[in-house]
């Protein structure tokens, strides 16, 4: 197995051709075991079809052939004693039948294969014809013709010799046909015999070529992998200093070297993983102490925007009352020029204690949470519109929603977002055509998508995004009224419920605005 022409793999032997050269050598056997097996197996189907076939069929007729002979003899006779053509039967039903020794002889020359049994069988056709020629024939005519007294003792007994001669032949072509079975019945028990012995041979051969191949996978496959996979095992199980040795032939062992480079990369890896999990410590202590401080830093500002806004409410309101006061006192009293900076001082004071307010419940939002309940959006949703009424009333808006769902979570802030989103759809309404909103609800999935349409003036699709950020306006605060926290204020709302929302280009008119809320198991939609 280690010839100088045997292909390497890093100077060791291959499996590859170990194999080949094994499984060849196991062909090779088996085809020679097979090849004997089928020769032997050849021979006892042509003896098996000499012995059932060929001699019997010829022994059978054989007989026939003599039995027929015996018969025409036998009448030819009583013909000549009685003058009786019914006696004759027998010997016109045989020249009638194609069964005669004349017919086995032409067979046994168109066949060719043994010139004894056809001379044989010509002898004994030619004795026959010489008896039919020269005493049945002439004997029927002369009995025919003048009786039976006509036949003279003498010719009857040259007749019997013609017939004994006849017989005899035919005797010698059956006795020679029998001895050719019997010979043929010899051979086909020799080569069963042989037969038995070849398959046990290749039952013999299967098993040693199977032994021979479960060696050399055992010692070429089996063992080197088991080696390896114990050593692979061991590194798996924590030994990376544990070495991988190289055994087996060519493929094995460089799948061994594989796996030892792999071994030696681990480590290096791991070395380099030790090094670096300290450092990642350390910026998760950091990161953890940043991500307090901002918690910290978020709820001190929280803190900062209610107290700032609950304390900015007394102050502002002396502001607004006074001013108030001012103008419904000293209105008209007063230049021109006057009146106009009362005016200016009172919508400041009401502009900033709206802002003031909006500040002050979106920084409530989540900080003093009420009870958390089933909601029913339906009821949420007439709260909102009862508290629009007069706003609605006002622009002639028509307002509108589908049936919608019974949800998680706290009514008081879900009115409010109602409140918003519709609200927003009024007051950013169209000039040329009356307001109308729609609200909707759709399961999808383990939520619920809301949805407001209105056929307002829009939003452009740059500014879906910053319409959410607190503070955020698009438009002049003389043209639309409001402090730029409504929509920060919805999406706080949302968040705080643990869904999203979102703004989708309308197809026509007016703007979509989408947010989606938890659906529990139990939800359906109101009627």
């Amino acid at each position: 197995m280690s010839a100088p022409t045997t292909p390497r793999v890093g100077g060791r032997v291959t499996l590859r051709r170990r194999l080949l050269r094994l499984l060849v050598t196991a062909a090779a056997v088996l085809a020679l075991v097979v090849v004997g097996a089928a020769v032997v197996l050849g021979r006892v189907v042509e003896r098996q079809d000499a012995v059932t076939q060929t001699y019997f069929e010829a022994i059978t007729q054989a007989d026939g052939a003599y039995i027929q002979l015996v018969d025409a003899e036998t009448s030819v006779r009583g013909y000549a004693l009685t003058g009786d053509e019914v006696t004759l039967e027998p010997y016109h039903r045989a020249l009638a039948d194609d069964l005669s020794f004349r017919v086995l002889a032409e067979r046994e020359r168109e066949h060719g294969a043994d010139p004894e049994l056809a001379a044989a069988a010509q002898a004994a056709a030619d004795a026959g014809a010489r008896w039919n020629e020269e005493f049945a024939q002439p004997t029927m005519a002369q009995v025919a013709s003048d009786g039976t007294a006509a036949v003279t003792t003498e010719e009857i007994e040259a007749g019997r010799q013609l017939f004994d001669e006849a017989r005899a032949e035919a005797e010698t072509y059956i006795s020679l046909l029998r001895d050719r079975r019997t010979a043929a019945v010899d051979e086909l028990s020799h080569w069963m015999l042989v037969a038995a012995l070849s398959v046990i041979l290749l039952v013999v051969a299967a098993i040693g070529v199977g032994v021979a191949l479960w060696v050399a996978l055992r010692r070429w496959v089996l063992e080197p992998l088991d080696e390896l996979a114990t050593d692979a095992r061991a590194v798996a199980s924590g030994e990376l200093t544990h070495p991988v040795d190289t055994t087996g032939p060519g493929e094995i062992a460089d799948l061994a070297d594989d796996v030892e480079r792999m071994r030696v990369a681990l480590v290096t890896e791991v070395r380099a993983v030790e090094q670096s999990r300290s450092e990642i410590a350390e910026a998760h202590d950091q990161l953890t102490a940043q991500a307090e401080e901002l918690r910290r830093s978020n709820r001190d500002l929280e803190q900062f925007a209610y107290v700032a806004s609950h304390d900015l409410q007394e102050p502002l309101r002396k502001v607004a009352s006074f001013t108030q006061l001012l103008q419904k006192r000293y209105g008209g009293q007063l230049d021109e020029r006057a009146d106009q900076y009362i005016d200016f001082a009172v919508d400041g004071a009401k502009r900033m204690q709206r802002l003031i307010n909006d500040l002050l419940g979106f920084s409530r939002v989540g900080r003093h949470g009420g009870e958390v309940t089933d909601v029913d959006l339906d009821a949420a949703f007439a709260e909102a519109v009862d508290n629009l009424e007069e706003r609605i009333a006002e622009t002639g808006a028509v307002v509108t929603h589908d049936p919608l769902p019974t949800v998680r979570g706290e009514e008081a802030l879900l009115v409010q977002l109602f409140q918003n989103v519709v609200g927003n759809a009024v007051k950013f309404r169209a000039p040329d055509r009356v307001p109308h909103v729609h609200v909707s609800a759709r399961q999808v999935g383990d939520e619920w998508e809301l949805e407001c349409r209105d056929n307002g003036i829009g939003i452009d699709a740059q500014y879906a995004e910053r319409v959410f950020v607190i503070f955020q306006r698009l438009h002049a605060k003389d043209v639309y009224e409001g402090t730029g926290i409504g929509l920060a204020l919805c999406k706080k709302i949302v968040e705080f419920h643990g869904g999203r929302i979102w703004i989708e280009p309308s197809q026509d008119v007016g703007t979509r605005i989408l947010w989606t809320l938890p659906a529990p198991a139990f939800d359906t939609l109101t009627a």
